[in-house]
């Protein structure tokens, strides 16, 4: 064999193996599940389902209708106010309900059984702290990260 025969297999060896890592990279890249537009809708479809089902379990349980209860919630009332006598009755079957979910998340393999037992040790705590919570302290509007200044730290004698 001459140089320049040897010199065209070695260009077509080293491409053939190029080509074939390429396509191997492209598998394995296409193989990896990245979040859709459908999987996204579908994610929020689920969460507004879980809110509905909650809301439906409130109403159910307080027997007072939905706009009422978030007006209430609006003026400054907690949940636990506006349930009154039935507020034990109240966590106690929105804790079988996240209960339920957590052990559904489990199922579904899109939560560690771990991770499960963690949030289920601290349930009735968080839910009764949201029951008696002002609307507004916590999570949504008006809590952490919700603050005019954005999170910026004031140092003493300089208003930020």
């Amino acid at each position: 064999m001459t140089i320049s025969t040897k010199r065209k297999i070695a260009v077509v060896a080293l491409t053939t193996v190029a080509l074939s890592l390429g396509a191997i990279n492209g598998a394995s890249a296409a193989g990896a599940k990245p979040k859709s537009a459908t999987a996204k809708a579908e994610h929020k479809a689920a969460h507004e389902a879980n809110h509905q089902a909650r809301e439906a379990l409130v109403v159910s349980i307080i027997g007072i209708d939905a706009a009422t209860i978030k007006s209430r919630l609006k003026a400054g009332e907690t949940l636990g106010a506006i349930a009154g006598a039935k507020k034990s009755a109240l966590i106690t079957a929105l804790v079988a309900e996240a209960t339920k979910n957590i052990d559904a998340a489990v199922a579904a393999g899109t939560m560690s059984a771990e991770k499960a037992a963690t949030r289920k040790a601290g349930l009735s705590a968080h839910v009764t702290a949201r029951v008696d919570a002002v609307r507004g302290q916590g999570h949504g509007k008006g809590g952490p990260g919700d603050r005019k200044d954005h999170g910026k730290k004031h140092v003493k004698g300089i208003k930020g």
